[in-house]
């Protein structure tokens, strides 16, 4: 009994000793950290993508059962189609200025909200709140007050002499407005996460740097242009991917919205892809639309983190 207890101690000993030996090798632990991630990422990205692909090449509908290589014949015929065009002009519209606008009113607000004032707290979670509430209810409440005929923005401003008694704006209705309205609600939905991307890296800023430019006569936008933009240069770039991305294959605002209309005013890329891929049924041309998008975030992406990787090492 006791040589049987002794090499059962001597069994778990040496398990224990060999799970210490792979838990202190640095490569081992590494892959073992990584690999669920990198399964994620194959699983919900990697085998998504693969398949979009193949679709790409292929004649596949909703209801067929038969795989037909059909080559780049899908790429070619939605190059050529009106429609396609049209969305991604919509598509490159819709994500700039968004951008554009988001990235200057997120820098404003981070200058503003760095600040120490009374009631510091409670305006950062008041700007906080677009982005932590559903989005899909946020935006069913912008298509109530973007109502052709209920708007209560239209009411308002009608009653406060803005607008003329027989001047009701159809937000939705005209293609003009009906792309600034998408325009500003992604803004408003958006607007939150940049400006907490960019508070952080104002806050990361060392007080020191400031003070010696205050001492050396430095004015606000000699700092601004000279110290605060380059060293948050990186982080800028970080927010305004992450914007680019999100905006390139949003649909939600576009679906509750306006589904695309008034005549493909505001059709974009995921949009289209949708509705010919899920609602037409044709996945082929769907996947095809779908992957455009692929090759443009990829380059975009690669740009803005070579420009990062620069003004880190400067």
């Amino acid at each position: 009994m006791a040589t049987g207890g002794r090499r059962a101690g001597e069994a778990a000993l040496g398990g224990n000793s060999r799970l210490s030996l792979l838990v202190d090798n640095e490569k081992i632990l590494g892959f073992l950290m990584i690999a669920p991630a990198v399964a994620y990422v194959l699983a919900l990205v990697g085998y998504p993508l693969v398949l979009a692909f193949i679709y790409s090449l292929s004649d596949m509908t909703v209801g067929s059962t038969h795989f037909n290589f059909v080559g780049l014949k899908n790429i070619k015929y939605i190059i050529q189609d009106p429609e396609f065009q049209t969305a991604v002009k919509n598509t490159l519209l819709f994500t700039f200025v968004s951008q554009l606008i988001v990235i200057v009113l997120a820098k404003i607000l981070a200058l503003l909200l760095v600040k120490d004032f009374k009631g510091k707290f409670f305006v950062r979670a008041l700007i906080l709140m677009p982005y932590v509430a559903p989005i899909s209810l946020g935006v069913i409440g912008w298509l109530w007050m973007l109502d052709s005929i209920y708007s209560p923005i239209n009411w308002l401003l009608q009653h406060t002499g803005l607008f003329g008694p027989d001047f009701w704006p159809m937000w939705l209705g005209k293609p003009d407005l009906a792309m600034t309205s998408i325009i500003t609600v992604h803004v408003w939905r958006m607007l939150p996460l940049a400006t907490v991307i960019i508070l952080a890296g104002l806050c990361s800023i060392p007080q020191d740097i400031q003070d010696a430019a205050l001492v050396d006569g430095a004015g606000y936008f000699r700092q601004l242009f000279q110290i605060t933009i380059p060293m948050m240069l990186p982080i800028i770039m970080v927010a305004v991917l992450f914007g680019i991305v999100f905006t390139a294959t949003d649909i939600i605002i576009i679906l509750v919205l306006t589904r695309g209309g008034p005549y493909d005013s505001t059709q974009v890329l995921v949009s289209q892809a949708f509705y010919t891929g899920i609602d037409a049924g044709d996945l082929a041309q769907g996947a095809a639309i779908a992957l455009f998008l692929f090759p443009l975030l990829l380059a975009v992406a690669i740009f803005m983190l070579r420009i990062a990787r620069r003004a880190e090492v400067a």
